[in-house]
């Protein structure tokens, strides 16, 4: 039997490259015999990878010419169709999604899309209709995802497999500690980070006010490594930026990444408005025994409560992130355990072989299972 892997790789700088990479060789791996192709012409079934940026363009377009499997890495394709169709092939779209009769609502969003990243009423429809009716089934890697496409296709086969880990090949401790003393951050002091592309939705504004307040009451530095989607929103942020205690560098390749994510004590991963993303990044923080701050919500209700820090949205969001930036800076011990957990979470429901077997039986639901996927 023939796969066709359509996705964006490597050297595309995005995460569903990096994450599609692993995943080939991962199904590869655990094959007894099938064949996996990229951009294959001919195959019995075919994998779509489907995000919401314009590298998936043809992808969308093949997978609904050949209906196949697809994975939603973004659950939210909104922005996605904002981005490729015109204003009257928009408002078709969203009216196939949700009705006629939301044809002015349509109209409007299209003529305020300059806010879209930014504004929480986008991220509500998701537009999923489509892809999911002509699609064999859905993968997708949390509950929020997979609610998303049940409300806009009840009967759809949906399957939720989790984001791959590959554990990687870490620095040797003395780069590590070289690299801490260039970047100019004492052994004693805590180090968070920020990393991936820096958009509205990352919550930076939000991040940087607590970090402000908390380095008040514990010594602790911020990293922010990744380039701004916006200028707009680099701009608005210049103030706090360069208010004191802030580390920036831009796009990391694979080594730099894994590098500056060995140095670091914790990672800050928020996310609001929510486009039912796994944030590949926070997967390989957590892999790696880094704790993790993430936002609280289905899209993160698989990991264990005791594996990472989860931030409530809305009025709570300030006073948690502050309270627990200090806590972790104070009590460096607390971050270790609660990073190990996260390590021994990622190893158990995370790792290749397991996500790769789980795939296969998506792929080919009457093939034999191929081992315990616990």
């Amino acid at each position: 039997m023939k796969v066709g892997f359509y996705s964006p790789l490597p050297p595309a700088r995005t995460g569903v490259a990096d994450y599609s990479s692993l995943l080939l060789s991962a199904l590869r791996a655990v094959s007894t015999g099938d064949d996996v192709e990229v951009n294959a012409a001919n195959a019995d079934v075919n994998l779509y990878h489907i995000g919401n940026n314009q590298l998936h363009l043809e992808i969308y377009r093949q997978a609904l010419e050949r209906p196949g499997v697809v994975v939603l890495h973004d659950a939210v394709l909104h922005h996605f169709f904002l981005g490729t169709l015109s204003e009257a092939e928009y408002i078709s779209e969203f009216t196939y999604n949700y009705g006629p009769w939301t044809e002015d609502l349509a109209r409007e969003l299209w003529r305020r899309r300059a806010r879209s990243a930014a504004d929480a009423q986008y991220f509500r429809y998701p537009m999923l209709r489509r892809i999911a009716q002509r699609s064999r089934s859905v993968v997708v890697h949390n509950p929020a995802a997979a609610a998303m496409v049940k409300q806009h296709v009840p009967d759809a086969v949906i399957h939720e497999i989790p984001h791959l880990f590959q554990a990687p090949e870490l620095p040797p401790p003395y780069d590590v500690i070289r690299t801490r003393q260039q970047l100019g951050v004492p052994a004693q002091t805590f180090l968070f980070a920020v990393f991936g592309h820096l958009r509205e939705s990352k919550r930076l504004p939000a991040i940087l006010r607590a970090f402000h307040r908390a380095r008040q009451s514990a010594s602790m530095t911020l990293l922010i490594s990744g380039e701004f989607a916006s200028t707009d929103l680099a701009r608005s942020l210049e103030p706090l930026l360069q208010a004191g205690g802030i580390l920036r560098a831009g796009y990391a390749e694979e080594r730099d990444f894994w590098l500056r994510a060995s140095v670091v004590d914790a990672c800050v991963s928020l996310r609001y408005p929510t486009a039912g993303e796994t944030s590949g990044i926070a997967i390989r923080l957590m892999g790696i025994g880094k704790p993790v701050l993430l936002s609280a919500g289905c899209e993160t209700a698989r990991f264990p409560d005791s594996a990472c820090i989860k931030i409530d949205g809305g009025m709570a969001e300030d006073q948690m992130l502050t309270e627990s930036m200090i806590w972790l800076a104070r009590y460096p011990s607390d971050a270790r355990v609660i990073g190990e957990r996260a390590a021994e979470h990622i190893r158990e429901f995370h790792n290749p072989q397991r996500v790769a077997k789980l795939y296969w039986k998506a792929l080919v639901p009457t093939s034999p299972v191929f081992g315990a996927d616990r």
